[in-house]
């Protein structure tokens, strides 16, 4: 297998944009018009996807130990679409085909054997994870609703019982879906694992957002959502020690930190933690008496509202980690961060010019999805504090 005549010709194909995808997927609907079901019923955010993780793929081709990580993680993840061993064929099928079509007259034999061995490689990794998966955790969990509270036009806070215990660490993200909708998004529990599995989600709806929307207008107490196993470390607490804190949040953002809060309390005041959280106007903090529960029940946990719209500085927006960095200097402090992409990426940008290393600082990755068929990659998503 040539691996840098693999990446010349991806890097070819992948020149052709939003064609590429669309090509793909057309010849893979109509070859098996079975796979069909697995995807969402508006395939206008999926066909990014591909292109995406098909990149990341070929890009760490020669990095084995990197990429079996990631593929055996697909692998596992896409139970939940109910993919089976079968369907990688027909998807080699459809890729290659894909791939003879762009690559026109560079398209030679050998170029198809080299794909061949690479898909070959792909598939048969996350078809041995998936099959490992299975006698560890079910392709996912039924939970019922077990209460729903508006607590703005577009937010609501749910909570879920799982019938059946799904573990997960503070800080990471469930994937979610109603039966109605062959999508998935994925949010973080607000909430520190409880002896009763219950689960808290603050879900912002967004605009064409079939989950989001769905979630948050039109479920109720007593309906049954689906969920998948919990993904990502990003926003966990193992690379901290036992540093102390700084958690910026921006909008449904602060669910995660607020898990990371419980956390803290239930393994003891060993930590200082200083949150800032913001929100447009004050109205829109939704989750206030919650906030002020906690400040009042810790001594170390200290709060920070910051309104983001000031109208006496029309034009001007105030995140977070602006007020932070005004208030003193945290470069002893881990700091962890959630919100929607522009505040994570702002927040980012702030904190490194001001001498904050990257290790001490704790994010999901911007701009990707974890989400669709056999090609998500990973982070925030339609809500701002989900991914």
């Amino acid at each position: 297998m040539d691996v840098s005549r693999l990446k010349q010709s991806w890097s070819l194909v992948a020149a052709h944009g939003d064609q590429v995808p669309l090509y793909f997927y057309s010849t893979l609907f109509l070859a098996y018009p079975e796979t069909r079901q697995m995807f969402p019923t508006n395939m206008a955010g999926q066909r990014d996807r591909l292109v995406t993780a098909l990149g990341h793929i070929v890009s760490q081709v020669d990095q084995l130990d990197h990429l079996v990580g990631y593929l055996q993680d697909l692998g596992a993840d896409h139970r939940k679409f109910a993919v089976r061993a079968e369907h990688y064929p027909a998807v080699g099928e459809a890729l290659l085909a894909t791939l003879r079509h762009f690559l026109g007259d560079q398209w030679t034999d050998e170029l198809a054997q080299d794909w061949t061995a690479a898909y070959g490689l792909v598939s048969k990794v996350m078809t041995e994870a998936a099959q490992a998966a299975e006698a560890v955790n079910p392709p996912w969990w039924v939970a019922e609703i077990t209460g729903h509270e508006r607590r703005a036009f577009d937010v609501a806070v749910l909570t879920l019982r799982p019938q059946y215990l799904l573990p997960f660490t503070a800080g990471q993200s469930i994937g979610v879906s109603h039966p109605a909708v062959r999508s998935w998004r994925y949010y973080s529990p607000a909430n520190a694992p409880r002896a009763d599995g219950t689960l808290e989600l603050h879900v912002r709806a967004a605009p064409g957002g079939a989950v989001s929307s769905r979630l948050v207008y039109g479920c109720a107490v007593g309906d049954q959502l689906h969920l998948a196993a919990p993904v990502g470390d990003g926003l966990t607490l193992r690379p901290a020690g036992s540093a102390d804190l700084l958690l910026l949040a921006g909008g449904t953002g602060w669910a995660p930190l607020k898990a990371l809060v419980e956390q803290v309390a239930a393994e003891g005041p060993h930590r200082r933690v200083d949150l800032y959280v913001g929100a447009r106007s004050r109205s829109e903090f939704y989750d206030s008496d919650a906030i002020d529960k906690l400040a009042a029940s810790y001594p170390w946990f200290r709060v920070t509202q910051v309104v983001g719209l000031d109208m006496n500085r029309p034009g001007e927006f105030v995140h977070p980690v602006n007020r932070a960095l005004a208030d003193g200097d945290w470069r002893s402090r881990h700091v962890f961060m959630c919100g929607s992409d522009e505040m994570v990426s702002q927040t980012v940008a702030a904190l490194t010019r001001s001498g904050y290393h990257a290790g001490q600082l704790h994010y999901e990755g911007l701009g990707q999805h974890w989400y669709g068929p056999a090609w998500r990659t990973a982070a925030p998503d339609e809500s701002g504090g989900a991914r």
